[in-house]
């Protein structure tokens, strides 16, 4: 009896939130098809607009970079260089991320070898960047964030309750089965079935990787807390007066003597008095494209505060650095990631065969209310 009221919870869940999560699942999830490719397509469309790269001998100082660009900009005070990408690909060129008052962002590519710009666009309005921000917060800013956040958590729910309801677990093979010449009904809901149970666990894992991506501020703690792993404040720079910030190049030495052999593949800059430098870095037993490692360093001594080293990370920041594979479908490489473009399909199906259940359901019972009505009549005649 309990295990058949429990069931009951279920089928209500899932068959409510499905009908109230669909459009945003739809949505999310063909722009989620897009994103397990988004570098890719990415890196083809700015070789197209800016030109491709001659690998040479070696790459200028990335201090030398900076600085160019810092000129090519100067006119425009409002326009702060944030973080740099350097990752260690000869045919790449450096993409220098400027933050603007509105909070846009204008990204500049440099010719790692000459040091010459070869062209800026504003990210936001990018395909890359457009789906991005449709994917993650329907184009709505904070408010959006949230609702994905939620539907996130409804995709997480559905996505367990449709394994519980699944009902091959009574008969394995029917299970998998599509009776193709059956009723439209049947066939409707053997689709159903057999594509959610499929994409169900990869489904389960984008949508708790989702959740606590839009609710990270609540997320991360949690994650430490449940992982019993001791949280450790952000580290922050000590301002001396009368010293201004070390130049870059020092503080990449000193990063680089914190994990030597490591490539680095970004570096955040400090845009307060008392923010620090974050440089990344990939060792090479790191799968990760910009890797896992990070040096954080004071930025008026080079002092290292804090150092992340992504093969040997906690409890908690290995939980957290498997939110990108499983996110995208990187885990098991190309495989996967053409795996996860049908798996991020699923929720267009799933919809509009749960819809069309909903519907044979809902005729269903206002024909037999109906019937109900007329032998009420009848009986008063």
């Amino acid at each position: 009896m309990k295990s058949k009221s429990l069931r009951n919870i279920a089928f209500f869940l899932h068959r409510y939130l499905g009908l109230v999560a669909a459009l945003v699942l739809i949505i999310v999830g063909l722009t989620g098809s897009l994103l397990v490719f988004q570098r890719e397509i990415d890196e083809f469309l700015v070789s197209q607009q800016f030109g491709q790269v001659i690998p040479q001998d070696k790459p200028l100082p990335i201090e030398s970079v900076l600085e160019t660009v810092k000129t090519a900009y100067a006119k425009q005070p409002d326009l702060k260089i944030s973080s740099v990408n350097t990752l260690r690909d000869p045919h790449l060129l450096y993409s220098f991320w400027l933050q603007a008052p509105n909070d846009k962002s204008l990204q500049v590519f440099v010719n790692p070898y000459t040091g010459i710009v070869m062209g800026s666009r504003n990210w936001e309005e990018t395909i890359i960047g457009w789906t991005f921000k449709l994917h993650y917060q329907l184009l709505a800013g904070e408010i959006g964030t949230i609702i994905v956040g939620i539907v996130a958590f409804m995709l997480l729910i559905l996505s367990i309750t449709g394994i519980v309801l699944w009902p091959g677990w009574r008969k394995l093979i029917s299970g998998f089965k599509i009776k193709w010449n059956a009723h439209p009904k049947r066939v409707n809901f053997d689709v159903h079935k057999v594509s959610g149970i499929l994409a169900a666990v990869f489904l389960t894992f984008i949508a708790f990787t989702g959740f606590c991506w839009n609710f990270y501020d609540f997320a991360k703690p949690a994650i430490y807390v449940a992982t019993f792993t001791p949280i450790i404040k952000d580290p922050v720079s000590k301002p001396i007066p009368g010293k201004s910030a070390l130049k870059l190049s020092e503080i990449l030495q000193k990063a680089d003597a914190a994990l030597p052999g490591a490539a680095t593949t970004y570096i955040n800059l400090p845009q307060k008095p008392e923010e620090v430098y974050t440089v990344g870095k990939k060792q090479p037993q790191e799968t990760a494209e910009y890797g896992y490692s990070q040096v954080y360093l004071d930025q008026y001594t080079g002092k290292v505060l804090q150092l992340q080293n992504g093969l040997k990370p906690t409890r908690a920041e290995a939980v957290m650095n498997s939110f990108s594979p499983l996110h995208y479908g990187t885990f098991w490489g190309l495989p996967t990631r053409i795996l996860y473009v049908f798996v991020e399909l699923s929720p267009l199906i799933l919809s509009i065969t749960g819809f069309v259940m909903w519907w044979y359901r809902y005729k269903g019972k206002n024909r037999q209310q109906q019937t109900v009505r007329i032998i009420e009549r009848l009986g008063k005649s």
